[in-house]
This record gives structure tokens, C-alpha cells and sequence, in this order.
């Protein structure tokens, strides 16, 4: 009974997102961006690594938030593009039967910008733009159900210009009884922009998103494969055309097979042993967004490692935007429960 309920109640937030969602650009939209090392290099988001002993996946999937995970501290930096940087961190401690919570803060560093008029002149002076998202994690498992839930107070702010909001993330989880096979649901980013960057203006949207996963680790090989389809409730994901002699622009037609591809993320993970990990990963539609004068390269291709030392974990992840962009992702992990060694 309480997995039908839970089950309806996701389904009621779902559509009345779809509505919100009708036309018009997101704001906020640092909130898609990878948070960790890990996910990074599973090419960029996967809502169904099931993993006790890394709180980044978490994020991604806040059923996904362990009892195991207790006192553990995350520290994940970005070098983005250009001057950009971006980084999340986190604590979770267990409450018991009241579930296990997590405390977050999830920020991007645009860097320092010149004062300039619209004619270009340049009066003198700098100033900084930057975007924070707090993030309060709840997990709790029934039965073989995992559930949990993210509230994500928000605020962007862009010199004098400030805008804040809320939003949240359902998530839930099951994971088969050798915990070799796990599928997730989430629903992301379902809030609203409370208050404008200027008064008078229009309620931007934020970057809603549904999310369905899978993961299955091999029994008999070091292997764990991991697919997510994101943006679900919006089929169409191909880019804008113009249309000749007319005044509009258009998505291009594309058949089912590339449609379907760009909703699907693809990573896999290599782990010869509990302390070293390989990553690798495939995002297509960032491949067919970013690619530059039918250049493509390895864009949308991205890969990673990850080492345990004592109680550390270390992670790096490398992503592939851009012919002559790459990010690099930093993710340092401590399980404060255990001693030096």
C-alpha cells in the first residue's frame, strides 16, 4: 500500500510539471551540470549506481542515500570553461528509523566581469556572478524500495540583479536481492523561481526533468554497465532549424532511433579491484549539440579513474564539451568513521 501511494504521488508531481513546463527557457540551469568526478565521467549523470559507499550518488538519485554512508564528507571542484568553476559538497549522517539525511551546497563561479555601457565604453569597475543551491537530502528504504528527497533552496545572483528559488527532487530505487541489479525513477527540479532578478519580470521555469535508470554489475566479470534516459517527458530533444523564407525556426525531423539516442546516457565501469575503478561514458546528445562545423572529435565521450587510499577516496573525471574544451573534475571523499591507516 505504501509503494502504490508513493507511486501516485510522483505521478501527480510529474503532471503538474509537464504544465509548468510549456514553452520558455530555464533558469538555474547550473543545476544539470554533473556534481561529481564519477558522474562525469559515466557521461554526466546515471540515477541508478547503486553504491553505499559514495555519497555523490546520492545527488543524482536521492534514494540512493545510504545507512553505510553515515559521517561521510564529500569535496567535488570543477576547472569548467575559461574562467567558470563549479563544486559541490556534502555530509550525511543516519537518524535511524527516522532515515538518513544529508546536507549539501551545490555552487558556480562565473568569474569576475568588466563594467561596460551598451556602446562598448568601458567606465571601470568589476563585478561577480555566481549561482548556490543548498541541498537537503532524505532517504529511507521499505521493503526492498528505497525512497528519498531533495529540497534545493536556490539563489542566483548576477551583480545587482538577484532571483531566488526552490526546488526539489523525488527519487526511488530497487535493488535486487544480490544488489548486483538496480533500477531508478527520478524526478528532478520540480519547484519554481519565487522571486525575479528584476521587478515586473515574467517567472522563468526551471530545468525540470524526468529521469529513468539502470545499472547491473556483472556477477562473473569486474564490470558494472549503467544507461540513464533523461528528459523523458519531452520526446522531442533534436536542435532548431530555419525554415527558408519563413519567419520561424523549427526542430529538425529526426527518426526514432536518433531520438532515442539522445535521451540515453551510457557509462560503464572496469574494477580490477576494491580500490582502483575505470570509467568511461557516452552522452550523444551532447555530442550532436556541441559538435563544431561537422567536427565532432570526442566530444560527448568522457573517462575517468578512481582510487581508494586508507579512508580517502579519489576520483577524477575528464568531459569532453567542445573541439578545444575539456573540463576536469575533482571529487575527493572521507568516510570519517574509520582511522587512519
Amino acid at each position: 500500500m505504501k509503494t502504490k501511494y508513493l507511486i501516485l504521488v510522483l505521478l501527480f508531481f510529474v503532471a503538474h510539471q509537464l504544465k509548468a513546463q510549456l514553452g520558455g527557457e530555464s533558469t538555474y540551469e547550473f543545476l544539470n551540470l554533473p556534481n561529481s568526478a564519477r558522474m562525469a565521467a559515466l557521461g554526466g549523470n546515471q540515477v541508478a549506481v547503486y553504491d553505499a559507499t559514495d555519497l555523490n550518488v546520492a545527488y543524482n538519485n536521492p534514494s540512493l542515500l545510504h545507512e553505510e554512508m553515515d559521517n561521510h564528507l564529500l569535496m567535488n571542484y570543477v576547472s569548467y570553461l575559461g574562467d567558470v568553476n563549479f563544486g559541490y559538497a556534502s555530509y550525511a549522517k543516519n537518524f535511524g528509523d527516522k532515515g538518513v539525511f544529508a546536507l549539501g551546497m551545490h555552487y558556480i563561479n562565473y568569474g569576475k566581469f568588466t563594467y561596460a555601457d551598451e556602446f562598448g565604453e568601458k567606465p571601470g569597475g568589476t563585478f561577480n556572478a555566481a549561482e548556490y543551491a543548498l541541498n537537503i537530502t532524505w532517504s529511507k528504504q521499505f521493503g526492498r524500495l528505497r525512497t528519498g528527497a531533495t529540497l534545493k533552496p536556490i539563489l542566483s545572483s548576477f551583480e545587482n540583479y538577484q532571483s531566488f528559488g526552490l526546488a526539489a527532487d523525488l527519487g526511488v530505487s530497487l535493488v535486487s536481492d544480490d544488489e548486483l541489479t538496480t533500477l531508478g525513477l527520478v524526478i528532478k527540479n520540480i519547484g519554481s523561481q519565487i522571486t525575479t532578478y528584476y521587478e515586473g519580470a515574467d517567472r522563468e521555469s526551471i530545468p525540470f526533468d524526468l529521469q529513468l535508470g539502470f545499472s547491473r554489475r556483472l556477477p562473473h566479470a569486474p564490470v558494472r554497465i549503467a544507461a540513464t534516459l533523461h528528459h523523458l517527458h519531452d520526446w522531442n530533444l533534436s536542435e532548431y532549424e530555419i525554415v527558408e523564407n519563413e519567419p520561424q525556426i523549427v526542430k529538425v525531423d529526426e527518426g526514432f532511433g536518433k531520438q532515442f539516442l539522445r535521451h540515453l546516457l551510457l557509462g560503464v565501469e572496469i574494477l580490477p579491484s576494491e580500490n582502483f575503478t575505470i570509467r568511461a561514458g557516452y552522452n550523444y546528445q551532447r555530442r550532436q549539440e556541441l559538435v563544431f562545423d561537422g567536427k565532432a572529435s570526442t566530444v560527448g565521450f568522457s573517462w575517468g579513474l578512481g582510487f581508494k587510499v586508507s579512508r580517502f577516496h579519489f576520483n577524477y573525471g575528464s568531459a569532453r564539451y567542445h573541439l578545444s574544451a575539456t573540463s576536469n573534475h575533482f571529487s575527493v571523499s572521507i568516510n570519517l568513521n574509520e582511522g587512519l591507516r
